[in-house]
């Protein structure tokens, strides 16, 4: 090795590795009688005040009397732009920090540098090997306990990388060439050495392989890796002052050449876009730690989100690139997969290519959701893209069904506001306008599912009261069947849930049949025979038959048509003297609702309910005639009071939502 650098040492720089790091000793004397967290806080005083406000962390233990020995690891850049050089210079400086001190009482100190080094793999064992000598007995600068060598490795990965600002040059670069396990050995290290030659002619390199039969290592310390893999390091500058440029674009070059030097050789090799084949992306070294060397090495990540990425990776799950350029290339590559399938007569080439283009569809309908609500917030820029696909999900979260009840919109409302507190943190003064607009509209959203609540609230007491009428009107009928019948509740019950079921089954199979170009007169007669059977059930007195007829605006139409058909007078043939009293009003207020419709309606219309292309026909041609003009219906009927503003209600929010979803399009 020392050979070889003085044959590069031309080539090199020899710029000196910027000092990030210091390991120091400080010996603590005079300190009080104290113990447990007074104690350690008197420690980060002292320290604090020899190294100013950098982050740093530290152990101690007990010399005799009235001192203290302290190790520890300290940031040398300050946030002040300061950078100690961790050798005695800088110890003189903070020393002399100590030796001002401001009262006799303070705590003496004899500070030392004891080493110092670059970067964050630096820190991290630095920090890891403290952890170790003091038993986990370790603290930050805040007070923080460094139990283990994981938070020690967090604590420099996520804390202080970005307070290190090193400027550790690249003198060389580490290439790593691999292939899949059980490629032929000796034909990868020829074909990597015609790769050097041919790439990097002009500089200088030495290369080495590593065969997993002849590796010293043991696999849990990292040895014997089921692939064979060359390592090569290469001088940036050439012999003719050229220095190496790398890219992306430049990476996949060497890849693609690669791999027609493997293929020279007679290993089948292919450079392969992760485009192509919906790949995820990779992670890096600083993304993940290592927690087992066993076979293939299991890792954990720095983050939440670096874990993430992490485990997508190792699964391989489906996934595609979002860029716009990235995009175009997806598309082009699933066009590809799919030419090849349909003109290719080998079997296994065909499924391979159906597999890929499966592969790149799945991982577009993944990601659909996320793509859409992406192009949505666009305006914002990306750094809001997170919160605002949260707040989205969480505004939404009332859509997913008709009601709620008081504590599920109590707690849902309490999200939404938690939502836009977190977003408004993010929200710069330029964005406010913007920010106001969407959370105005947010909570608008919140107050109608109020209302909307409220309405229902209303509804279910009334229905309640109004089950409570018929209950005592029917007691002569209850006495008569006995109280113990089961079936005196459950059958208009499972009557009401028996149409329901049917009516949904017949307008399936008219979906059915639509979509797949076939006729539907079947389905439509079994769809007609379903509502006058429903209309039959409701005109009789079933009261759980309303909730049906709600949503159903065909069944509201056969309602009516039978009305008409029989007169008003169906329903007192099985009600009792109690309950016909009541439908008899019911029946005027509804003869008065549907009144003004009729007078303008066409009076031929036939008393069993036609086929549903047909009613939506005649729908459309009479446009807003079919909704009623006036409110006298639901003064009589107290349950139908909000109904249709319910329905309004449910259609301007509907709505409200095309308009943002047509805005954000825009």
């Amino acid at each position: 090795m020392a050979s070889l650098r003085g044959e590069w040492e031309h080539l090199l720089q020899n710029r000196e590795e910027s000092r990030d790091v210091g390991v120091f000793s400080v010996s603590i004397g005079n300190v009080p009688d104290r113990s447990g967290e007074a104690l350690h806080e008197l420690v980060r005083a002292t320290l604090s005040r020899g190294l100013g406000e950098r982050r740093f962390a530290y152990g101690m233990e007990r010399r005799g009397e009235g001192s203290l020995a302290v190790s520890g690891v300290v940031v040398l850049r300050g946030p002040d732009g300061e950078r100690l050089t961790g050798d005695a210079k800088a110890a003189s400086i903070v020393q002399n920090r100590y030796d001002t001190r401001s009262s006799a009482d303070d705590p003496s100190a004899v500070f030392s540098f004891d080493a110092y080094g670059n970067g964050v793999d630096y820190g991290t064992a630095k920090l890891r090997r403290l952890v170790e000598t003091f038993e986990g007995d370790v603290h930050d600068e805040r007070g923080m306990a460094i139990g283990n060598e994981s938070l020690a490795g967090d604590l420099v990965q996520k804390g202080w990388r970005h307070q290190l600002h090193s400027r550790k040059s690249r003198d060389v670069m580490h290439l790593i060439m691999s292939a899949r396990a059980g490629t032929d050995v000796d034909a990868f290290k020829d074909a990597a050495r015609d790769f050097l030659a041919d790439q990097f002619s002009g500089h200088r390199y030495v290369f080495a392989l590593h065969d997993p039969a002849e590796d010293p290592k043991e696999e849990a310390e990292g040895g014997k890796r089921p692939h064979v893999h060359v390592h090569a390091i290469i001088t940036m500058k050439s012999e003719f002052g050229e220095r190496i440029e790398t890219s992306p674009q430049i990476f996949r070059e060497w890849r693609q050449l690669m791999a027609e030097k493997a293929r020279e050789h007679g290993i089948q090799m292919e450079m392969t876009d992760r485009r192509e084949l919906a790949r995820a992306p990779a992670y890096g070294r600083n993304q993940v730690r290592p927690i087992s060397r066993q076979g293939r090495t299991e890792h954990v990540g720095t983050s939440e989100a670096a874990h993430i990425r992490y485990q997508t990776k190792r699964s391989e799950l489906a996934s595609v690139a979002r860029a716009p350029r990235s995009v175009e290339y997806t598309v082009t590559a699933r066009r590809i997969w799919s030419e090849l399938a349909r003109a290719n007569g080998d079997r296994a080439i065909t499924a391979y290519a159906l597999e890929q283009e499966n592969r790149i569809e799945t991982a577009w309908m993944r990601k659909k959701g996320e793509t859409e609500m992406s192009a949505a917030v666009e305006k914002f820029g990306s750094k809001y893209q997170a919160n605002m696909v949260w707040l989205q999900a969480i505004v939404s979260e009332a859509d997913k069904v008709r009601e709620m009840s008081r504590p599920e919109f109590e707690a849902y409302e309490k999200h939404v506001e938690t939502a836009l507190f977190r977003f408004e943190r993010l929200v710069s003064a330029e964005e406010r306008d913007k920010f106001e607009e969407i959370a105005s509209a947010a909570r608008e959203h919140v107050n109608v599912r109020r209302e909307i609540l409220e309405l229902n609230d209303e509804r279910r007491a009334l229905e309640s009261q109004r089950t409570e009428l018929s209950a005592e009107g029917r007691g002569n009928d209850f006495s008569a069947r006995g109280h113990d019948d089961p079936s005196i509740g459950d059958q208009p019950s499972r009557e009401a849930r028996e149409a329901s079921e049917r009516i949904e089954g017949a307008r399936n199979g008219i979906e059915r049949a639509d979509a797949e170009g076939r006729s539907a007169a079947a389905a439509e007669r079994e769809y007609a025979a379903a509502l006058d059977a429903a209309a039959k059930l409701m005109v009789a007195g079933n009261s759980f038959m309303r909730e049906v007829a709600e949503n159903n605006a065909d069944l509201r139409h056969a309602v009516e048509a039978l009305e008409r058909a029989q007169g008003g007078k169906a329903a007192a043939t099985t009600a009792t003297a109690g309950e016909d009293e009541r439908r008899l009003s019911d029946e005027s207020a509804m003869e008065r609702y549907t009144g003004n419709r009729d007078a303008e309606a066409d009076h031929d219309s036939e008393a069993a309910p036609q086929p549903p292309a047909q009613r939506r026909t005649q729908d459309a041609e009479r446009g807003q005639e079919t909704t009623p003009k006036s409110g006298e219906a639901n003064r009589t009927d107290p349950p139908q009071q909000h109904i249709p503003r319910l329905d309004e209600l449910d259609r301007e929010e509907q709505e409200r939502r095309d308009r943002d979803r047509d805005d954000f399009e825009r």
